[in-house]
């Protein structure tokens, strides 16, 4: 464990950092102080002290409590948008590597070319638009907020992370054992997910692994214009949003820590990512050292 930590310090303390955040989320009934929606008047836009450690908002509420369970809302949102972008985005690759040439691989690699080409927040704009706040009713199914959020970044993250697996299982396509698993009559389907995956999966776990904070970061940016998690719900961004009153009148708190906590996470998942680039790197020289 101590060799581990010699070799990726930033990487370590990416892993606690992700690991704060994601601890304070899963128990954040038993770890917040208070009813993060409670309200109370009389003690609105207090500073830090022993009664509120963090301080509190414009309606009273425990600003640490708020944090703590916004943590929750933005790691489940992020996290979510990520594993659906990386499992649509590598399905998606992987096929367009192995067929190279051929029509699937032009209808893929340009159907990634229209989703790169939308910026998220007009893409966001246009379908709050159309179904508007709060939960919508897609056949047999609700679609709250999360959900809403979870499938548009999920769905910008998928040409990114489908056109870095489209450019290892291009190399691995044309590999002997690739070739060798052919003529003892594999298919298609065999030699892209169980052959070519594994060795295509590392660079894309680095990627979804950064995508993690850009996903906070976006979860964060839609929550505070109105477009993401709806008030009275604690998220970061809203927090952030609701602070923009008390930025120059003294309130410093109400700002500093929703914003301090988005920071921390995302340069966590930064850290986290850039140690695992090293060591899932075969040509790194940490990799050699760790094993």
């Amino acid at each position: 464990m101590l060799g581990i930590i010699r070799r990726f310090p930033s990487g370590t303390l990416g892993l606690l950092l992700v690991g704060i955040a994601a601890l304070s989320g899963l128990l954040a009934p038993w770890l917040a102080p208070a009813d993060p929606l409670s309200l109370d008047l009389n003690a609105r836009l207090m500073p830090p002290g022993a009664a509120h450690l963090l301080g509190t908002d414009q309606a009273g509420r425990d600003l640490l409590s708020r944090i703590i369970w916004g943590s929750r809302e933005s790691l489940l949102i992020s996290s979510g948008a990520v594993l659906l972008g990386s499992v649509a985005g590598i399905s998606l690759g992987l096929v367009a590597g192995y067929k190279s040439g051929s029509i699937v691989e032009l209808l893929i690699m340009r159907m990634f070319d229209v989703l790169f080409s939308v910026p998220l927040l007009i893409l966001a704009i246009a379908v709050i638009g159309i179904v508007g706040t709060g939960p919508v009713r897609i056949g047999p199914f609700m679609m709250g907020d999360q959900a809403k959020l979870i499938g548009l970044i999920g769905l910008s993250f998928t040409p990114a992370l489908g056109r870095v697996t489209y450019s290892s299982a291009l190399v691995e396509a044309k590999s002997d054992y690739v070739r060798a698993k052919k003529t003892q009559g594999a298919s298609w389907l065999e030699l892209a997910f169980v052959e070519i995956l594994p060795n295509a999966l590392p660079p894309a776990i680095v990627q979804a692994t950064l995508f993690i904070g850009v996903a906070i970061i976006v979860e964060a940016s839609l929550s505070f214009v109105g477009l993401g998690v709806q008030p009275p719900a604690p998220s970061w961004g809203t927090m952030l949003a609701d602070a923009r009153s008390y930025i120059f009148s003294g309130q410093w708190w109400i700002a500093l820590f929703p914003g301090l906590a988005i920071c921390l996470t995302v340069v966590g998942f930064n850290l986290l990512g850039d140690a695992l680039r090293d060591l899932l790197d075969p040509r790194g020289s940490a990799r050699a050292a760790f094993i």
